[in-house]
């Protein structure tokens, strides 16, 4: 993993609360292994994942009668016949984010025909991939003592919630207060409407009384971390490329996508309220940075999923300040 960005972190002491936090993996795989690991490489005593964890698409993989099996992905065919052959498909589609699944022909088929069916399977195959992830990230846990804190995003589906919920070491911090070392920390998935249409949107008004109800529950909102999927609106970490939401085309201006800020006024209202020691946030890949709002130190992770490459924050807190964050790619 390499480090990116300067910002030397501080000596810890027993005052600091020190974790990595990454967002948006987006089904990969090989993300969220590195998104474990990241706990003993950087050596922090947590991990906090953001949201937008599951995968957007379902790969079949055509078994033959013969034992042999083929698959279109990622634009080529590939055949084979043997375990380790189609070990090596299954790590590959996991890794970019999908998922495979193992089919005959006809139920290929009868999938690619059946809209109904074909939803039903793609919850079933994520919930199942959303499932090894807890237990993963359980297993990671017992192991090296290191706490897990997450949330589901608003590209996820809510059943993903009772499988977060579930873990026996993996903490889900939804809409409600958990502690990271003695920081209150709050976490919502929800963002504001998207051109897409994602299951979990709100309007801005609704949005930000969902926040108000959370952050009244936080005692001391001075320590406190507010994890919030969407960025605060023009906060410089929320710039997309504007898109019609007619026909999800994106917009030109004098030859160039335009680039506007799409965050949330919401996040941005609630921040400016209470101030709190920090606030995480992702939803905008390509935002990642660093910002200040009053006294909030903000940052977007921002995400690379498809290429494998987990962006993430190396963030240090003392009780009432940030002590050091840096900005990571592994």
């Amino acid at each position: 993993m390499a480090i990116f960005g300067k910002g030397k972190l501080k000596d810890s002491s027993s005052e600091t609360t020190d974790f990595f936090y990454a967002s948006d993996v987006h089904g990969s795989s090989r993300c969220w292994n590195k998104f474990l690991n990241a706990g003993e490489f950087y050596k922090v005593k947590n991990l906090v994942m953001g949201g937008d964890l599951t995968g957007k698409a379902i790969v079949p993989i055509q078994k033959n009668l013969d034992g042999s099996f083929v698959v279109t992905f990622a634009g080529e065919t590939v055949r084979g016949s043997s375990t380790d052959e189609l070990d090596r498909v299954l790590l590959s589609i996991r890794h970019n984010g999908m998922y495979p699944w193992e089919a005959t022909p006809e139920e290929i088929e009868h999938h690619r025909n059946d809209t109904n069916a074909r939803d039903e399977l793609f919850e079933t195959v994520m919930i199942s991939e959303l499932k090894r992830w807890v237990d993963l990230a359980d297993a990671k846990a017992e192991e090296t003592g290191i706490s897990v804190y997450g949330i589901a995003g608003n590209d996820d589906s809510w059943e993903c919630d009772q499988v977060l919920g579930s873990g026996k070491h993996f903490q889900l911090a939804e809409d409600r207060v958990v502690r990271v070392g003695p920081h209150e920390m709050i976490a919502c998935s929800y963002s504001s409407p998207t051109p897409w249409k994602s299951p979990r949107e709100l309007d801005e008004e609704s949005l930000y009384k969902h926040y108000r109800s959370l952050a009244e529950q936080v005692e001391n909102p001075e320590a406190a971390i507010f994890m919030l999927h969407v960025p605060p609106y023009n906060s410089g970490l929320d710039q997309a490329r504007e898109v019609n939401y007619e026909d999800l085309t994106v917009v030109i201006r004098s030859g160039q996508p335009n680039e506007i800020p799409v965050g949330s006024t919401a996040v941005r209202q609630i921040i400016e309220e209470y101030q709190p020691l920090l606030a995480l946030h992702g939803h905008i890949h390509e935002s990642r940075g660093v910002a200040m709002i009053g006294r909030t130190t903000c940052i977007n992770a921002g995400s690379d999923y498809t290429t494998g490459r987990l962006h993430g924050a190396v963030v240090k807190l003392a009780p009432d300040k940030v002590v050091g964050k840096q900005l990571v790619i592994g």
